[in-house]
């Protein structure tokens, strides 16, 4: 496999989009065709079916009542699965609220994970040794809270990596400029990906930057920047294994642009996305699934079979089924638990109220 020269992507970001399994799944690039075993590879795919049965079910779950907050992933399963497969379970994951299936891919349990979606504060508590941050809310927030990260991870000496994500629509914010500084002027083992899926929620990426390229952003910080076609797993992979490889030799960090696309609103609270998107435009990005065409290439390999997908759907449906029931069987918070999880140390008048409600609910 040819390796990315990230030392040159420091004065002279790639503005080619690096590809590498095109629409028909065919390859195109072999030079950068990823090292990766007939096993591995049939367990990507896996990972990214399972992300999409995810996405639908969860928008079922949602629309019945039995979820809170979700954000549509269906169509960036290659820029999410294809950037966490080529992470370790100690590299430290700082999520946006999209990122929900490579917080569960990187160990999170799903029951949990619901939990989170439904505002439950067991949604968010992690065991120690679990290399991971609850999703952030905050457009770009994790950017800052990653370049920290990294750099404990300097300092600590270890061989691992930072890495976030945000969208298109995070790299306008002032977070994602001071994180990517931050990294940068410390050299600190992270890797930022932007998943460009075009809008800040209904926003076109051209009405918010003039930049031709968002990893064109990474020359004011010195850091190298790649542009990836996001609806390409194998693409996604190498890039990110370069950077993560790159940035744990103790390289400094790295950003890469996934083009990509979500089918669905930004979020299913909050979005109507026929008032901003046109159906050609989704019917175009659609033929660019990442899905069909990694599928089609496991298929001509002989890795995969319309039997074998069926099955794991079957699979993860149930492991669906399983982890909502047991989120269901968890007692729902009561109004005293908000107030007693809001702080370290209890104002007197936060105390009145606690005992108060708590008088209330157990009447």
């Amino acid at each position: 496999m040819k390796k990315i020269d990230f030392e040159q992507l420091k004065h002279t970001p790639e503005t080619e989009t690096l590809s590498i399994l095109d629409e028909t799944g065919t390859i195109v690039n072999e030079d950068l065709v990823p090292e990766l075993t007939d096993e591995q590879l049939t367990e990507l795919f896996k990972q990214m079916v399972w992300s999409r049965v995810l996405n639908e079910r969860s928008t079922k779950l949602n629309r019945q009542g039995r979820l809170g907050f979700f954000a549509p992933t269906s169509g960036e399963e290659a820029s999410q699965i294809g950037s966490n497969f080529a992470m370790t379970p100690d590299d430290f994951i700082l999520p946006a609220y999209r990122d929900v299936p490579q917080l569960v891919q990187h160990g999170l349990p799903l029951y949990q994970a619901f939990l989170w979606s439904r505002g439950h504060v067991d949604g968010n508590k992690y065991p120690d040794d679990f290399q991971a941050l609850p999703p952030q809310i905050i457009i770009g927030a994790q950017y800052v809270q990653t370049a920290g990260v990294a750099l404990g991870i300097k300092k600590n000496a270890k061989k691992t990596v930072a890495y976030t994500y945000t969208g298109d629509g995070g790299t306008s914010q002032g977070d994602f400029y001071e994180g990517i500084n931050f990294a940068g002027a410390f050299q600190a083992p992270a890797v930022f990906i932007v998943q460009n899926n075009g809008y800040a929620i209904s926003v076109p990426r051209d009405k918010q930057t003039a930049a031709p390229a968002l990893a064109q952003k990474a020359v004011a910080a010195g850091i190298p920047g790649i542009q990836v076609d996001g609806m390409d797993a194998l693409a996604v992979y190498a890039a990110t294994k370069a950077a993560r490889d790159w940035a744990a030799a103790g390289n400094g960090p790295v950003l890469i642009e996934t083009l990509t696309y979500r089918y669905g609103p930004h979020t299913l609270s909050g979005d109507d996305p026929k008032r901003y998107r046109t159906s050609a435009e989704v019917d175009d990005w659609q033929r660019k699934d990442p899905l069909i065409r990694m599928r089609k290439y496991l298929t001509d390999k002989g890795l995969w079979t319309t039997e074998k997908e069926q099955a794991w759907e079957e699979e993860v449906n149930q492991e669906i089924n399983d982890a909502i029931k047991k989120t269901e069987s968890i007692a729902p918070q009561k109004v005293s638990d908000f107030l007693k999880n809001t702080f370290v140390d209890t104002p007197p008048t936060i105390q009145a109220e606690i005992a108060a409600y708590t008088a209330k609910e157990s009447d």
